[in-house]
């Protein structure tokens, strides 16, 4: 539910939708009425936006986002607007950079933990295989050589052509960013496997705190590696989705350097356009300079905010997280509430979360995450009675929950040993009555 009734909040599911700062959208709207009514200098463009549609999309609309990007990466990086082929959303972009980069039964490597929908999104049309990077809480899910080189074995165990390694920075549910060392380490990998690697960067404006955000295309440039080869094997996707909360918009890119790819995927984006509407608006927005700065600031702030509540909450309920600067989300650490190290009890731990705390967390394994007990916190559009609620619900949880392993396990104790004395007592008993060796 989007806002709490003070009849039901006691017993409904709380759920968190990324709207965080969704009135500073509608003041700008509420400023600038003439592209929202689809005029231009006081006249209607209404008929020329609804008559025709380029596949290519809008001119002005792809230099603003283009340039929007760059503002978001500091601009240590540049976008060139004919690189951009539009997409209806970062879904669409994903699939088609994979129909673009892969065949059926080719593989993708991917790090764990990765967004579930990845599994419906790059494998069910295209008919394409994940391959999961297998990345460990120990080094607190980072990507190293050695996962790269078990993963890549692993798809030639099992007769599979890598074409190339898909990545989220911001990660999607780690809510990390990735570091340069990590990013250094899958251009080495890509360019001596000679496979791609695509970076999606849908959250890249939501990064709340240190270290800050690096885009794989600023490591490309600061390796001198711009119009090489390699940097033809790297493609980026983004999308509004996150960075503005407008996932209703469809509004999704890719940015290649490779202009076969770019050429293919503008064909294949004729499936899946943004509107011409869409794009007029977006492109006055996102043109608004002044107006785009304080968004980014005014978000991440408000994200830091949220973070650091949740955080809080967390901690005084006795639960832990991996720390993170990005994102909407903690990867929340609930591995000492588990009944046993297993999936299984992963599973049994998360219905009682949703059905008796009434909170909407994603388990570990549906990211599959290599670790039991794992699970994704969303933290974006909770004002502070639904964190306080959210909180007491899961706390008042934990301490029920703990009290009844406590009693389970010490009646396991009991128990064995009362098992214990009893087998003891029959021991001595037998050996008491057995006859002396002479005698028998």
């Amino acid at each position: 539910m989007h806002d709490f009734d003070s009849n039901i909040k006691l017993t409904g599911v709380i759920i968190f939708f990324p709207q965080l700062s969704f009135e500073l959208l509608e003041s700008w709207l509420a400023n600038n009425p003439e592209p929202a009514s689809f005029r231009r200098n006081g006249k209607s463009v209404f008929r020329e936006l609804a008559l025709f549609q380029d596949y290519h999309g809008l001119p002005a609309f792809k230099r603003a986002l283009a340039d929007f990007m760059a503002q978001i990466r500091g601009n240590k990086v540049s976008f060139e607007p004919d690189n951009l082929v539009l997409t209806a959303g970062a879904t669409s972009a994903n699939e088609t950079l994979i129909f673009c980069l892969a065949e059926k039964g080719d593989a993708i490597l991917i790090p764990t933990p990765y967004y579930p929908g990845f599994d419906r999104d790059l494998k069910w049309r295209t008919g394409v295989e994940i391959v999961p990077i297998h990345c460990k809480s120990s080094n607190n899910f980072q990507i190293t050589k050695s996962a790269l080189d078990e993963a890549y074995l692993e798809a030639q165990t099992r007769n599979l052509r890598v074409k190339g390694v898909l990545v989220t920075n911001p990660s999607n549910p780690l809510g990390t960013t990735l570091t340069r060392s990590e990013l250094d380490v899958l251009i080495k990998f890509i360019s001596v496997k000679g496979i791609h690697l695509i970076s999606d960067e849908i959250y890249s404006g939501t990064v709340f705190d240190s270290p800050g955000f690096v885009s794989v295309m600023e490591v490309l440039k600061n390796r001198k590696l711009e119009g090489s080869d390699i940097a033809s094997r790297v493609h980026v996707v983004y999308s509004l989705s996150k960075d503005l909360g407008l996932p209703g918009f469809r509004v999704g890119a890719i940015y290649s350097n490779d202009n076969r790819v770019v050429s293919a995927a503008t064909k294949m984006s004729s499936f899946g356009l943004i509107s011409s509407q869409t794009q007029y608006l977006l492109s006055n927005l996102l043109s608004d300079k002044k107006f785009t700065s304080n968004y980014i600031s005014e978000n991440q702030k408000r994200l830091r905010r949220q973070h650091d509540m949740l955080m809080a909450g967390l901690e005084n309920a006795g639960i832990g997280c991996l720390k993170s600067n990005a994102g909407l989300f903690c990867w929340v650490d609930m591995r000492h509430l588990l009944a046993s190290k297993t999936f299984e009890a992963e599973m049994d731990l998360w219905k009682k979360i949703l059905f008796q705390v009434g909170l909407n967390v994603s388990p570990g394994a549906s990211c599959h995450c290599l670790e039991p007990g794992w699970f994704r916190i969303c933290f974006a559009n909770m004002s502070r009675e639904t964190l306080d609620l959210a909180m007491d619900r899961l706390k008042t949880f934990i301490y029920t929950y703990n009290a009844k392993k406590l009693v389970y396990r010490n009646a396991t104790v009991r128990s064995r040993a009362r098992s214990s004395s009893l087998s003891k007592w029959v021991f001595r008993l037998s050996f008491d009555e057995r006859e002396p060796e002479e005698s028998r």
